[in-house]
């Protein structure tokens, strides 16, 4: 299985799809799927029964997971989508900005 460019808790750019052009924290990354649940997008209503944990029921605002292709990691430094590259630092590997060449933490 190969490595993917974002982890939970990247700030993302959504680059194509309804939500095209927002930005929103990875809240999940389903690794298998290849998807990401990202804060704010891909909202979908979900009818919930009542229960203990939503005794009233109704309607239900939440994230739906977005594919992985979709989404571009914001650039640290000029807070701009950019895709990611691997380097060598130390002896670790560090993912980093390829616009701006800036370590991603």
């Amino acid at each position: 299985m190969s490595k993917l460019h974002i982890k939970k808790g990247d700030t993302v750019y959504v680059n194509a799809g309804e939500d095209k052009g927002k930005t929103g924290r990875i809240l999940e990354v389903k690794v298998k799927e290849k998807r990401a649940i990202v804060e704010g997008v891909n909202m979908v209503s979900k009818h919930a029964k009542p229960s203990a944990k939503s005794p009233q029921g109704g309607i239900i605002k939440k994230e739906a997971s977005i594919h992985i292709s979709n989404l571009n990691v914001l650039d640290p430094k000029t807070g701009k989508p950019t895709r990611i590259g691997r380097r060598l630092s130390g002896d670790k590997l560090v993912r980093y900005a390829k616009k701006s060449g800036e370590e991603i933490k």
